[in-house]
């Protein structure tokens, strides 16, 4: 856990130290009950136990259903109010080169007049570069708690344009092989890439309607707040639409390949049909010889064996002539 006290009239920050101490931050707890009106903390939390966050919990007078999300983190994008405090659920998305994969984690986030409490959950960590932003920008710092939950959600949202744009390269890549002359089954690529789009979409389009209601003025927060987070709805609505829009450009995409790999089934058709056409010439004609009767034509003549061979070969010949011409081989 970690602790930073903010002077809301110079911006300034004060890093608490965190010993443990019967399971518990009694530094950070010590410093907390002794706030002056014009400083704030925000404490920052990375996916701790049942006990660590109760007992921070109950210092801060949290709900315990609230505490109960931030454990569990399967949120879906939401906020609450219990009380005084404002809680919001996020989700966080990254995109992994490696393995084109999306990755999914989840910051909850809880807000008072004197306080802001972030608990993180995933292998990525907006709070770090949110505090490096903060530690940037003294006057966000003057807002208070808000200033810190625009610093974060700006953070997430900037990283849903990241991760969007490299989704938007691989299925550029995956639209030019789909296209492409080309013979190679993409039906596993491009529904795992659906699958990844899909999980980008849950996370995202829920947020939408969470981040409405901090664009227009509230009461209990500073005015000049509202255009930042203005701001940050339009570039989330931004990339909501664009990741709507690859949903349903990876939907073509899958049914113009399903389309392209049936052409390819039926020209395997047309060329297995075709060649069992031309063997069935001389198959015919052997098998009429083959059946052994006493009164077979030409059996005495003397050119007989090779009249039949040239008859195999010429019927043979004009029929892979035809299906040439009609591009069936």
């Amino acid at each position: 856990m970690e602790c930073v006290i903010y002077q809301q009239q110079t911006g300034e920050s004060e890093q608490i130290d965190c010993r443990q101490a019967d399971g518990g931050c009694q530094v950070t707890l010590d410093r907390l009950a002794v706030l002056k009106q014009d400083e704030f903390a925000w404490i920052r939390m990375d996916e701790p136990a049942q006990e660590e966050l109760q007992r921070l919990a109950e210092h801060l007078k949290l709900h315990p259903l609230a505490v109960e999300d931030a454990v569990q983190a399967h949120q879906r994008p939401k906020q609450e109010r219990f009380g005084d405090v404002l809680a919001v659920a996020v989700k966080t998305l990254w995109f992994v080169e490696r393995t084109s994969d999306v990755e999914t984690g989840e910051v909850m986030i809880f807000l008072d007049s004197s306080f802001a409490l972030t608990v993180r959950h995933g292998a990525n960590d907006p709070t770090v570069e949110a505090a490096r932003r903060l530690a940037q920008q003294p006057e966000m710092a003057r807002l208070g708690p808000v200033g810190v939950l625009h610093t974060l959600t700006d953070v997430i949202v900037d990283a849903y344009a990241e991760a969007a744009a490299q989704v938007r390269t691989d299925l550029t890549e995956l639209e030019r092989c789909v296209f492409s002359p080309v013979r190679e089954d993409l039906t596993e690529q491009i529904y795992s890439l659906k699958r990844e789009v899909v999980e980008f979409r849950d996370a995202i389009q829920p947020l939408v309607p969470v981040m409405q209601p901090f664009t227009t003025a509230r009461d209990d927060w500073p005015r000049q707040v509202v255009p930042y987070f203005r701001d940050v709805t339009d570039h989330l609505t931004r990339t909501d639409t664009e990741v709507r829009a690859m949903d349903d450009l990876l939907a073509s995409v899958l049914d113009a390949h399903l389309a392209k790999v049936s052409t390819w089934q039926n020209d395997d058709m047309r060329r297995i049909s075709a060649w069992a056409a031309i063997f069935a010439v001389p198959t015919m004609v052997a098998g009429i010889y083959g059946m052994n009767f006493a009164d077979m034509p030409e059996l005495d003549w003397r050119y007989g064996y090779p009249c039949v061979l040239a008859v195999m070969v010429l019927g043979a010949g004009l029929l892979y002539r035809a299906f040439r011409r009609n591009g069936w081989l």
